[in-house]
């Protein structure tokens, strides 16, 4: 018998991939465990099972407790974990990625790597901002100068909408109720969609760390990708959350409410795997191959890749399914 309960895990190829997923599921104040292939949350209104295949990153806020067995079933199934402080505008920790393949990785560092293709990659980022404009020959600071013109556009535009009065982006992070109830708002709505963008972020295999834009911190390229989204979604979103009266007490919940369904109703996962595919995309001769794939080589320096699982270095002449042995060097699977 098993030493494990429960449903077997799933093999790669049978979790649905990242696009597909719900964006994201905030929890607090509730004990969390396993029954089979779902995910048990108790409370004290009672328990409810949820598929955790489905999820793309579950949100843990205080006052939550989860069991090792409800960890092992959302690492087998690829879902992110990160665990935010208080109105969920802290990030703590997050859980390992869906894939196997380091391909967008490399990608993603050999870019970065360089002065010409980051600056090309940053351009990129900003030509999705700038639609029909020109940007391929501005300068970094030419590209900070229009986006932030651009920003406090949306802000503008926001403000005249509701009627909500803005005079700038003002918060303390270690304080959350410190600032007005739209800046609140903003700070919540950031924060989801900072864990949405980590969890597809490493899922796909990319660093969170190594932005284009952003630099120096573990969260960068984070950073990078949320920006994409801001003025589409989570701008408009808290001042909209503010307008509706209900108060500075629930402005957190309603504006997780919201990013929800707009990154659902926008298709903002299918997007973000598209968008970092697409700003990673070959260049000077880097190859990018399926991000799903599970594959093992070796570097060499004049070869590039050769094969895993071979046993270099006997005679000359041997043929190479000669020099397999089994056990040697066999990696079967990455937990095997």
């Amino acid at each position: 018998m098993s030493e494990h309960n429960g449903a077997k895990r799933p093999e790669l190829q049978e979790l649905p991939q990242i696009r597909e997923r719900l964006s994201f599921l905030y929890l607090e104040r509730c004990v969390i465990n396993r029954h089979d292939s779902a995910l048990t949350v108790t409370d004290a209104r009672g328990t409810v099972h949820i598929p955790s295949a489905s999820l793309c990153v579950v949100l843990l806020g205080p006052g939550t407790k989860i069991m090792h067995r409800a960890m092992e079933l959302l690492g087998d199934s690829g879902a992110s974990v990160v665990w935010v402080g208080e109105h969920g505008v802290r990030y703590y920790a997050h859980g390992r990625p869906l894939t196997h393949s380091s391909a967008l990785l490399i990608a993603q560092a050999a870019l970065v790597s360089n002065t010409r293709s980051r600056l090309a990659v940053a351009r990129k980022m900003y030509q999705m901002r700038f639609p029909g404009e020109d940007v391929s020959k501005m300068t970094m600071q030419q590209l900070r100068g229009r986006e932030g013109a651009r920003i406090r556009t949306v802000y503008r535009k926001a403000s005249q909408k509701t009627g909500i009065p803005w005079s700038g982006r003002t918060y303390t992070p270690d304080d959350f109720s410190a600032s007005d109830p739209v800046n609140m708002a903003l700070s919540a709505s950031h924060a989801c969609l900072y864990g949405i963008a980590h969890s597809v972020i490493v899922a796909i295999g990319c660093s969170p760390g190594l932005g284009f834009v952003h630099t120096g911190h573990e969260r960068s390229f984070v950073y990078d990708i949320a920006d994409l989204y801001k003025a589409e979604i989570t701008i408009p979103i808290a001042f909209e959350v503010t307008v509706s009266g209900e108060g500075a007490e629930n402005i957190g919940s309603l504006a997780r409410r919201a990013v929800r369904d707009a990154v659902s109703n926008g298709h903002i996962l299918e997007r973000m795997t598209r968008d970092i595919q697409a700003l990673l995309a070959p260049s000077e001769g880097i190859a990018v191959e399926e991000p799903f794939a599970n594959s093992v080589r070796l570097w060499d320096e004049k070869l590039g890749e050769v094969r895993n699982a071979v046993s270099y270095g006997k005679e000359q002449g041997m043929e190479e399914s000669e020099l397999e042995e089994p056990g040697y060097g066999r990696v079967i699977g990455v937990d095997e």
